[in-house]
């Protein structure tokens, strides 16, 4: 008798448990489908399936899965990225260290193409990317009734953390060995005051290539990183496998509450990784700052860090004085170019950030807060002097001013593809508009 109480408690006790974990995975797939629903606008079960990891809610900017230091340095550039596969259909790292479907130069197999060659940092690559994808400024062309029947060409000539003069040296080369352009696209600003504080905080003149890149590979070369940045390498080399399955895993997810944990899972793998390339930026440099006179590569450098007026002064004159070098090296050809300031969360604009933005978009140890609100009141009051020298400037840092949805993916400057479409909007506006009143 006794034993067949038991069983009967033990029956009971299981239905209980069984009941109880039905109702916590419901609970859970209920509060993930909802989750999802808020941040994409649509029912987890009848989404599109995506290969585009940006529409995942997943930041891979500068990650390549597989390798563990993407760039490589250049003999006229300051770096690329190495080329091989992207993670995005239909793109590749091409042979000039470009994201792109193209290698360079394209050439025009019939003349009813037109190409329009995009320079600048990571926006705009990522801005390349999109447009390539989703045709925003195309679409808004053919409304131009000699551009209607064309059929658009876009060359990413950008790169993460490329500044001025970069661009400007990345334009006259390409246009050295015969790349063709029917108009040429410059989105920048940012790297411009953020990256160059940097270079001048390790001494090395502000319009050097980034210091952020350019000095990790060059104590790569020169075999003198620091025991710290060699631990952090291993770790980002001992991570970066873990990346490619846990995406693989979160796209085959058939549940929500699967995707709401793999997409978890993975967040937490690249917040590691990105700290250990944090711990690798902060380590591979000598403490005292000394070591870049002994580089096999040769950099132009300063006795001491200019104040900071100056610093902000002369990377204003520059950006001004870039920026004209590549209208006329361009107006010669007949090329119409148009220059656009991007927006930064940390340039404060009438826009209200939402606490989940916040958390996002901002960081109370950002090292590109300072440089930002300093920079870019200088640059913004060049703007009317550019265009009363028929510059075609676009001042594109209120673009998302009249949307509340989160547009920012990190902490630094990127977009995510709400932002994407509305910058590619503003964009394609002011081009438009700038080409029919012309």
């Amino acid at each position: 008798m006794k034993p067949f109480i038991l069983f009967k408690k033990l029956q009971e006790f299981i239905k209980i448990a069984a009941i109880n974990l039905i109702v916590l995975f419901l609970c859970l797939e209920g509060g993930f489908l909802l989750l999802y629903y808020l941040k994409n606008k649509q029912l987890f079960y009848t989404r599109k399936s995506s290969e585009n990891y940006q529409e995942l809610g997943l930041n891979l900017e500068g990650v390549r899965l597989g390798e563990s230091i993407v760039e490589r340095l250049h003999p006229f550039f300051g770096y690329v990225q190495r080329p091989g596969p992207d993670f995005r259909p239909n793109f590749k790292t091409n042979n000039y260290g470009f994201i792109s479907p193209y290698d360079y130069p394209f050439i025009k197999t019939n003349e009813n193409q037109y190409i329009i060659g995009v320079f600048g940092g990571s926006v705009a690559s990522n801005y390349s990317i999109y447009e390539i994808q989703n045709k925003i400024l195309e679409t808004q062309l053919k409304q131009i009734p000699a551009l209607k029947n064309k059929e658009i060409i876009i060359l990413s000539l950008a790169t993460g953390g490329y500044k001025q003069p970069q661009q400007l040296l990345v334009l006259n080369y390409m246009l050295s060995i015969d790349q063709k352009f029917d108009l040429v696209i410059n989105i920048d600003g940012f790297n411009e005051v953020a990256l160059s504080n940097f270079n001048n905080k390790y001494q090395l003149d502000f319009a050097m290539p980034s210091a952020n890149h350019i000095l990790a590979l060059t104590q790569l070369a020169d075999s003198s990183l620091s025991d710290k940045a060699l631990q952090a390498l291993l770790k980002i080399k001992q991570t970066k496998p873990k990346l490619e399955p846990a995406i693989q895993q979160l796209q085959n997810c058939q549940l929500a509450s699967c995707y709401g944990f793999r997409s978890l899972q993975l967040q937490l793998l690249l917040q590691d990784y990105r700290q250990q390339i944090e711990r690798f930026e902060r380590y591979r440099t000598k403490s005292d700052g000394k070591g870049i006179e002994d580089s096999i590569l040769y950099f132009y450098v300063q006795p001491k860090p200019l104040a900071t007026k100056e610093l902000f002064e002369q990377i204003t004159n520059h950006w001004v004085e870039t920026s004209k070098l590549m209208r006329d090296t361009l107006a010669a050809e007949n090329i119409p170019y148009f220059h656009i300031l991007q927006p930064n969360q940390y340039y404060q604009t009438q826009r209200v950030f939402s606490a989940a933005e916040q958390q996002i978009a901002w960081s109370e140890d950002s090292p590109y807060d300072k440089a930002v609100r300093q920079g870019y009141p200088l640059l913004i009051e060049q703007i009317n002097q550019l265009k009363a020298e028929n510059i075609n400037i676009l001042n594109a840092v209120t673009v998302f001013d009249q949307t509340s949805e989160i547009v920012y993916i990190d902490d630094c400057c990127h977009y995510n593809p709400v932002g994407e479409k509305i910058f590619s909007d503003g964009v394609a506006d002011f081009i438009v508009n700038t080409l029919k009143n012309n």
